[in-house]
């Protein structure tokens, strides 16, 4: 494709060399970079790409897009800068979803494409979207934390919001496949980067805002600026889905060009539920007068099931239909997945990892087994929000009977100094009901095998993840293995 092609509509302040030789590769990582790329220069949270454009160059790349001159290894750009071509644009974020979508072939406006963004229940609703519209006949892609999918096709997946390039070469082959749906998670970090610039939205949904990510963006208030940008740049023939009995839930779409709906399952909206029964087994819904069964538990995921239904629906899909395909549907991996084992004993690994989350699940577990002891096992992320982890702390003492204390990803910082930070959030009560274990094996070990019997052991934190970071390394560490490992010592 030729490089004016590419930057079309990109922002370009102006371009020294040839516009319109051919590129092979667009890329904005300098390792990459093949002879005939174009190296996209992005400063980045922990590097600055402008100072590998030299590599690129090295590496034969046949143009440079930039939004930095001063930046250039010293160097202005020079109008002999031959024989690569030297593109300058006002953003280089923004610049780069843009260039992603043109050399792509605009794939996003070929799929109807959905988003969702919110502090909890994002891989869930996404999934549970996927999986719903493939039961509908629909063949479909998907981006999420978990995984990326091209129909059948299942490729891993490293951050929430994936890389322009990355999610433009995965749309194109979706298009290539025949899908005809594309569901995303949109996180606000890649909000506020432009990774979801250049991308067509069919629809947004928004679910809920609580504490997360502070470690990024500082303030709460920046953190639902990004959050409600998503929304604000919506266009008008899309549908802009919002979570009503979230106080945010209105804030999010006071400035969107897009059709409001909303959604609630306590108050008077476009499509409402409510929880009929709830047992380990699943729940009995109410959906705009509708009776409807569904495998997913607690109130949490009433939500994300209103939030699936009301997409559906926007999206044109029979109501009536919609609710029997849902209740086929199973829950994402590692959210709320339970283990049954010996004793009766009820091991739940979920991924809650804010305290929004861990309230929602021990409250979930608490209302299906009232009468059972609740264990709460958690950790908290190294080198990520420490604010939250007293909070944490303090929900967990609040609304679990005993409390294992242990290691998360506890990336770079001590695992020790992490733990007695969480500490602080608890009172002299919680302490006594707590137990610190750093090494996450041998907590969990340690809180099924000291249980009471009948009792609901909560795993929080991992979910799905079958590894743990610690230091730079990331170790293989799967909870369903180590469960089944326990349980085994008991049988």
């Amino acid at each position: 494709m030729k490089l004016s092609e590419i930057i079309e509509n990109a922002g370009v302040v102006r371009v020294v060399g040839t516009p319109d030789r051919e590129i092979v590769s667009i890329t904005a990582d300098s390792r990459k970079v093949v002879p005939g790329s174009l190296f996209i220069a992005v400063k980045g949270f922990a590097s600055d790409g402008h100072a590998y454009i030299a590599s690129a160059l090295e590496k034969g790349a046949a143009a440079i897009l930039f939004d930095n001159p001063e930046a250039l290894s010293g160097e202005r750009v020079a109008e002999t800068a031959e024989p690569a071509t030297w593109v300058q644009v006002g953003n280089s974020r923004h610049a780069l979803g843009i260039a992603a979508d043109n050399f792509f072939g605009h794939p996003s406006s070929k799929l109807t494409l959905v988003g969702i963004t919110g502090t909890n229940g994002k891989t869930t609703t996404v999934t549970l979207l996927y999986h719903l519209f493939m039961g509908l006949g629909y063949n479909c892609g998907l981006l999420s934390t978990i995984a990326n999918y091209v129909g059948e096709k299942r490729t891993e997946t490293e951050n929430t919001t994936a890389d322009p390039i990355t999610m433009g070469a995965l749309m194109a082959e979706m298009v290539e496949a025949g899908c005809e749906y594309c569901f995303m998670e949109v996180s606000s970090i890649g909000v506020e980067q432009e990774r979801i610039a250049g991308l067509r939205f069919r629809a947004g949904i928004f679910s809920n805002l609580t504490h997360d990510h502070l470690d990024y963006h500082k303030t709460f208030a920046e953190y639902l600026r990004c959050k409600k940008l998503f929304f604000d740049n919506l266009p008008a023939d899309a549908f802009a889905i919002t979570n009503t009995d979230d106080k945010n839930g209105s804030v999010m779409v006071q400035n969107t060009r897009a059709n409001v709906v909303t959604y609630s399952c306590r108050n008077l909206a476009d499509h409402t539920a409510r929880i009929l029964e709830e047992s380990f087994e699943g729940m009995l819904l109410r959906i705009d007068g509708q009776e409807a069964w569904t495998r997913l538990i607690g109130r949490h995921n009433a939500y994300n099931i209103l939030a699936i239904y009301t997409t559906a629906v926007c999206l044109g899909a029979d109501p009536t239909e919609t609710l029997v395909a849902i209740s086929r549907l199973a829950s994402a991996p590692g959210r709320l997945e339970t283990l049954r084992g010996p004793r009766d004993l009820s091991v739940v690994i979920d991924y809650a990892h804010t305290p929004d989350a861990l309230e929602n699940v021990l409250g979930t577990l608490r209302e299906i087994a009232p009468e059972k002891q609740l264990v709460c096992l958690f950790g908290c992320g190294g080198d990520r929000d420490r604010t939250k982890r007293p909070e944490m702390a303090a929900i967990a003492e609040k609304m679990a009977d005993r409390l294992v204390i242990t290691s998360d990803n506890c990336r770079t910082e001590d695992p020790v100094a992490i733990i007695e930070e969480i500490k602080t959030g608890l009172t002299v009560k919680g302490l006594a009901k707590s137990v610190c274990i750093t090494d996450r094996r041998e907590a969990i070990r340690t809180a099924i095998l000291t249980a009471a019997d009948g009792a609901t052991i909560l795993l929080a934190g991992k979910g799905h993840e079958t590894y743990q970071v610690i230091g730079h390394e990331k170790l293989h560490f799967d909870e369903k293995e180590i469960v089944t490992e326990t349980f085994n010592l008991i049988r």
